[in-house]
């Protein structure tokens, strides 16, 4: 009896280590696995084929072309040195970076833990967030951009500016704005303000397509832009029920925040359309869905019901006010309204977050809010945010753009290329052969 009893004793640290030990959770992983693949799908299928349908017909392919590369270009340059600055370990600036001793995934072995689920899922799935981002920003300089130009712009931009956003919002502790207790969900600040600054950032560089506000630049096809858009939603599912970071409750309120607020958003964008010019058009309905989607992007694990429907709704107005009347005031040419829709649908999320996000201790990770129920605390860490992004995004895309210039011998191309249209000069295809 006593030998026994001697070995229990002996057991009970290591009992009580294993215990603390994380455990790989087979639903988590699963899911977790299914996100990841669910935001890869928005890249190179959804916001392709929504930005593609939008464009003029002979620079369709080049559009989806842009888009889909730039996801290629993007995860590699992720596992290179990406998810080291965002996410590694031994930074020396551990405010703004995690530094590079994670390059090229070093020291991650194929059996770690990130939580309840492989260390190797969390890399894909923050791997798709990078690409998607930097992607987004093509949209406003479409039909005029260098491919060139664009591929080594995809590479160094999702480095040295969309990774050190990611980590000073989700780094952890030590790093800026998530110390502060700023909350984003799945990315505002850190996805759709981040790539649609950085488009109109690319527009305003590379200056306005020939012919902008003088002719007529019609879609190709509306119904490609709508399938895009359903797809993106499908998508999204992944998107912002994956950042719960496995099979729980959170994730099945980001499920149903992401599927009211956008519902909510199309409706509104319709209305308004209707009562401004008489009409209700499918891109209308499609520009108001994604509108929704970016604007509860921030919020979906912070809000309930009554909170998604208002970030979806004001979301929306936002978003149409950036189309439809600020882009004609100022007059830039942002060629499909990444920073319409993306940047401005994107900021009111994150400041919408301060102002609606429930104040439960089992849904707040951090802030002024779950801390002392400081509501306007929050509002102002959110506005914080915000700002640190948005300089930090501006500075960082105007550099590496005169970089990729520099390196590709200018970054627009030139006007005969422009004038016949990006798919044959560059790339030698048409999206029809009749």
């Amino acid at each position: 009896m006593k030998k026994w009893l001697l070995l229990a004793l002996m057991l009970l640290p290591s009992l009580a280590l294993a215990e603390e030990t994380p455990t790989l959770d087979s639903g988590d992983t699963a899911w977790m696995m299914m996100s990841a693949a669910l935001v890869l799908l928005m890249t190179p299928a959804g916001l392709a084929l929504f930005y593609g349908g939008m464009t003029r017909s002979k620079n369709v392919l080049n559009t989806y072309a842009m888009v889909f590369m730039a996801f290629m270009v993007a995860f590699v340059a992720w596992i290179v040195a990406g998810y080291s600055v965002a996410f590694g370990n031994g930074g020396g600036l551990q405010s703004f970076m995690g530094g590079f001793d994670n390059m090229f995934l070093n020291g991650i072995k194929w059996n770690d833990l990130s939580g309840t689920y492989p260390t190797y899922v969390f890399v894909v799935f923050q791997g798709t967030f990078a690409a998607i981002t930097v992607a987004i920003a093509s949209g406003s300089v479409i039909e005029r951009i260098k491919f060139s130009t664009w591929l080594v712009f995809v590479a160094i931009w999702t480095i040295v500016v969309y990774a050190p956003v990611t980590h000073m919002v989700w780094g952890g502790d030590g790093a800026l704005l998530f110390d502060a207790g700023a909350l984003d969900f799945a990315g505002g600040t850190v996805v759709h303000m981040n790539g649609g600054l950085a488009g109109l950032v690319l527009a305003v560089l590379v200056g306005k397509r020939k012919g902008f506000a003088k002719v007529a630049m019609k879609p190709m096809s509306v119904m490609l832009t709508a399938l895009g858009g359903a797809l993106l939603w499908f998508g999204w599912f992944g998107f912002n029920g994956g950042s719960a970071f496995g099979a729980n409750s959170v994730a099945g309120l980001a499920y149903l925040t992401t599927a009211l607020a956008p519902a909510a958003a199309a409706i509104t964008w319709v209305l308004i359309e209707y009562v401004v010019y008489k009409k209700a058009t499918l891109l209308g309905g499609v520009s108001g869905l994604v509108a929704g989607l970016v604007a509860i992007t921030p919020a979906a694990g912070f809000v309930d019901v009554s909170g998604a429907f208002i970030v979806g709704v004001l979301g929306s107005a936002i978003a149409f006010f950036g189309v439809d009347v600020l882009k004609k005031k100022l007059a830039y040419d942002d060629s499909l309204d990444a920073f319409g829709i993306h940047f401005l649908a994107g900021l009111w999320g994150a400041l919408a977050t301060g102002f609606l996000a429930v104040n439960d201790q089992d849904l707040l990770w951090d802030g002024p809010l779950k801390a002392t129920g400081d509501r306007m605390g929050q509002v102002m860490v959110q506005l914080e945010s915000i700002l640190v992004v948005g300089l930090f995004t501006l500075v960082g895309t105007v550099v590496v753009y005169y970089i990729a210039s520099a390196l590709t011998g200018g970054g627009r191309v030139d006007e005969e290329t422009e004038e016949i249209g990006l798919d044959e000069t560059v790339h030698g295809e048409k999206v029809i052969n009749l």
